[in-house]
């Protein structure tokens, strides 16, 4: 599920700045190669597990140098499959939603500063 509108989609800083602003509210670079990273916060609702995702692709410098510059993709939510896998078709849950744009709206206050 995509969040628009959330204000975070095309906003651009330095990795280490965005490192710092989403392990701020929660979020955990999880994931990341040459050309993005991928930063995810984790979310539980009766028995189940959500990741809100926000990805941030290279737009200067080298991925792993802290000066970096990453532009951030709109966010979006996927359900986690067990074993492994992700479902990010599935409806999402009101909470799930909510939690989410909680997050986000932190992140964009902390993005802001």
């Amino acid at each position: 599920m995509l969040l628009k509108e959330s204000g975070i989609g095309g906003q651009q800083s330095t990795l280490e700045e965005l490192d710092l602003a989403f392990e701020s509210v929660g979020f955990t670079r999880f994931a990341w190669d040459y050309h993005h990273s991928t930063y995810d916060y984790m979310i539980t609702d009766k028995g189940n597990t959500y990741y809100l995702r926000v990805q941030g692709h290279c737009q200067e410098g080298k991925i792993e140098d802290p000066d970096a510059v990453l532009k951030l993709d709109e966010p979006f939510i996927g359900k986690h499959l067990f074993p492994h896998g992700m479902d990010y078709d599935s409806p999402m849950p009101d909470q799930v939603v909510s939690k989410a744009k909680q997050q986000l709206q932190s992140l964009k206050e902390k993005l802001a500063q």
